[in-house]
């Protein structure tokens, strides 16, 4: 029996298939149902969990080359916010040190998410904190 880390079977297996250069978006509570991919709905309430609580968990195993993220997540949101959005980025530089950050327009980033191999909705609030993780 699985004790530590993610628990959530559904979860594990959706992240089991992702393989070099697939992407995972994980969105906030209110991103928009897209029929083309699989959606996994892990909120619980408005706050929890968080996109940063997920992309934690992530670390340990998911290798991540990008990261993609709206620029608009800069202008809408606190220096304390944006900085513990970056520090997840950070942690995933232990199995990656070229992690590369790519904030676009959100429209167009938006454009990259039928693309994924599934998106996964937390119970996040913060604006524009959606991101698309590319594995390496």
């Amino acid at each position: 029996m699985i004790q530590t880390g993610i628990l959530n079977p559904d979860l594990l297996e959706l992240l089991a298939r992702i393989r070099h250069t697939n992407t995972i978006v994980i969105a906030d509570w209110a991103f928009p149902y897209w029929e083309e991919i699989e959606v996994l709905d892990l909120s619980l309430t408005k706050g929890i969990p968080l996109i940063t609580d997920l992309l934690e968990l992530l670390k340990p195993n998911f290798k991540v080359g990008h990261v993609f993220q709206a620029e608009e997540f800069l202008s809408t949101n606190p220096d304390e916010v944006i900085k513990k959005y970056d520090a997840a980025f950070d942690g995933f530089k232990g199995l990656h040190p070229e992690v590369e950050v790519t904030r676009l327009p959100h429209l167009d980033f938006k454009q990259m998410v039928p693309n994924a191999i599934g998106l996964i909705r937390t119970g996040d609030p913060t604006a524009y904190g959606n991101v698309i993780l590319e594995s390496v």
